[in-house]
């Protein structure tokens, strides 16, 4: 079977898969995840699931030069709809927007059974996932902040089990951790303190754009980022004074 080189992003959410796991990546970006568990032995099977035409033949493709047949499977639908109840242990969705996995999640649910574990990664929108999961009964178990070519990005490992758990005995409101990350809170690493001091960054120039503003409304929002950046700005002052 061939070498294969993937991301660190792609690396780091590998190393979620349990051994011999059958893995569904919806939104499989060529199958390169799918193709990468494969080759290192970690996955028994794989679903490679592509909404589009394009990429559904060009994860057809990579997966067909691996020559597995007999273990995986390249299927264009939308989401989970390229599962059948009880086909994965894994699910794993990557590189789109919070809201967007949510909706994902929320239309499949039927399709979650069986389902041991779900690793996710948004690009943005992490709190939208994290309440989701809270909600749906999913116990965070781990989760990772990386950066790599500049970006980062944080990777969201639950399994079924009591959501509240992560949130407790922790120094900081629930609703707070959803926004941070309770694993992250407790890691508070130099990428995290980046993330936020970025996030802080951006909201204090767009808070000048609308100081100079004389739109009757511009009052209302000033105050609501007011109150964001002094937020933001206090878990800064934690993650500065607070390591681990």
């Amino acid at each position: 079977m061939t070498s294969l080189t993937i991301s660190k992003r792609l690396q780091t959410i590998a190393r979620y898969c349990p051994e011999g796991a059958r893995v569904a990546d919806i939104g499989s970006d060529h199958a390169l995840l799918a193709s990468y568990l494969l080759v290192k032995g970690i996955a028994s099977f794989v679903i490679a699931g592509e909404l589009n035409e394009g990429p559904f033949q060009a994860a057809k493709k990579q997966i067909h030069t691996l020559q597995v047949k007999d273990r995986a499977s390249v299927r264009k639908g939308n989401g989970l709809a390229v599962l059948e109840p009880g086909e994965a242990d894994v699910v794993c969705i990557a590189g789109m927007g919070g809201q967007l996995i949510v909706s994902i999640l929320e239309a499949g649910l039927p399709k979650l059974e069986g389902v041991q574990r779900l690793i996710l990664q948004p690009n943005v929108g992490e709190e939208a996932v994290r309440r989701w999961l809270l909600n749906q009964g999913w116990q965070l178990v781990a989760e990772t902040i990386l950066k790599e070519d500049g970006i980062i990005y944080e990777i969201l490992v639950a399994e079924r089990g009591v959501p509240t758990v992560p949130y407790e005995n922790k120094d900081r409101p629930q609703e707070d951790l959803l926004r941070i990350g309770p694993f992250l809170w407790e890691e508070k690493s130099e990428i995290l303190l980046e993330k936020w001091s970025s996030e802080a960054e951006k909201w204090e120039k767009v808070l000048l754009q609308l100081q100079r503003s004389d739109k009757p409304e511009a009052a209302q929002r000033i105050a609501e980022i007011e109150r964001e950046v002094k937020w933001i700005n206090e878990v800064i002052a934690c993650l500065r004074t607070d390591k681990p």
